[in-house]
């Protein structure tokens, strides 16, 4: 025991000798707020109307993080690179001429209300609401500490827990070099056609500038315990898939989408055809008393966010509507950025955003108490898995 005791304190020793600078990407709206005091060190290289690179102090990735979210209500609102090249490429990115923006990458019909409606019925609020009261209960979730990695062994017991009598199924860890909280990833094999891929993924971390404290219990326990439930629901109704479905809570979202940047290069890398990611980042609280689900349309595909829209109108008739929530606001930007198309239903329009967030004030009973607001999204979500992958 203490060897393995030691082995895991040189762990995080290694984790701990990075560079002393940081590469972002970042709206270039924000970047007059970075030249100020607070910020001295940070230095800008190149800039467009949307997106700009800077250099900044790594010790000072919590406090960007925190600066986008109180002023230009974005999490996290920037993109961290390894290197310059790296972060030039991201800014130079042009969204209007990216092909995840405008094309048509699946079949968008709606014919499935027969498997599709039993499924929903299925969803139950409490099992929701435990989730997100468990995930809240860690100190915080905060990618380089120890209850980052122990809230990470949670979903991937409890996911591994809700698969375990699918032989199509398996639960695992996707490492990352250079942080210790590992992104989780379930993997139901499609039966007909394998090889094209549905991603269902929302970040798993949590963050809060002022104290060790960040419960996180929207941002973004509500998330992953929205994804937890329709993996449940999916086994526990023998729902098979012809599509391979990848459910995923990914790390470091918070400090520059850290994991989800990883994941979506190394699909890439592997050449891996994805039809459709769907990120879900914020569920439970309900910010817009008109709406009850909005999709952001900057970093995603239209065809995709107008199929949800009709999937919303089919399953729930509930009120939905759009909004924009800035550069890099979410992991969606990581599987657009490489050509993915992408969708982010949300829980308010950002003028309406959840002000508890990135404090210790993020807990369920902000949102009520209940999780009522997302067993909607756990609902959509598990419509667009069946739709997507017949």
């Amino acid at each position: 025991m203490k060897i393995i005791g030691m082995l895991i304190s040189l762990s995080f020793f290694c984790f701990a000798q990075e560079p002393e600078y940081q590469w972002i990407s970042i709206g270039t709206d924000a970047v007059e707020s970075l030249n100020q005091k607070s910020f001295p060190e940070a230095k800008l290289f190149a800039g467009n109307q949307m997106a700009s690179v800077m250099r900044v102090k790594k010790n000072q990735i919590k406090a960007i993080s925190h600066l986008m979210h109180e002023k230009y209500e974005r999490c996290a609102g920037f993109m961290a690179h390894k290197t310059e090249e790296e972060a030039l490429e991201a800014a130079s990115f042009n969204s209007e001429k990216n092909r995840a923006g405008s094309a048509i990458f699946a079949n968008y019909s709606i014919d499935m209300a027969s498997t599709v409606e039993p499924m929903i019925q299925e969803v139950k609020e409490t099992n929701i609401r435990n989730t997100i009261i468990k995930l809240s209960n860690f100190e915080n979730r905060y990618y380089l500490n120890q209850t980052g990695v122990e809230s990470q062994n949670w979903v991937k017991d409890l996911w591994s827990k809700y698969l375990a009598a699918r032989s199509d199924a398996k639960v695992e860890f996707f490492q990352h070099k250079n942080w210790p909280q590992p992104s989780v990833v379930a993997t139901i094999q499609g039966e007909q056609i394998p090889n094209e891929v549905i991603v269902i993924g929302g970040h798993a971390d949590s963050i809060n500038r002022r104290s060790s404290r960040a419960p996180g219990a929207d941002d973004n326990a509500s998330g992953i315990a929205t994804i937890s439930e329709v993996i449940r629901v999916l086994a526990e109704t023998g729902y098979r898939p012809s599509r391979t479905i990848k459910f995923i809570g990914y790390a470091a979202e918070e400090v520059g989408l850290l994991g989800s940047q990883e994941i979506a290069k190394d699909f890439k890398l592997n050449n891996k055809e994805v039809i459709g990611v769907m990120q879900l980042d914020m569920t439970n609280h309900k910010g817009t008393h008109d709406k009850d689900i909005v999709m952001m349309t900057d970093f995603t595909n239209k065809p995709q966010n107008q199929f949800l829209g009709q999937v919303i109108d089919t399953y729930l008739k509930i009120p939905w509507g759009y909004s924009q929530c800035g550069y890099g606001c979410s992991d969606h930007a990581s599987w657009y950025r490489q050509g993915y198309p992408a969708s982010m239903p949300f829980e308010s329009k950002m003028e309406d955003i959840n002000h508890k967030i990135h404090t210790n004030q993020d807990t369920i009973d902000a949102s009520g108490g209940t999780a009522e607001h997302a067993t909607k999204f756990a609902k959509m979500a598990t419509a667009y898995m069946v739709e997507l992958a017949k």
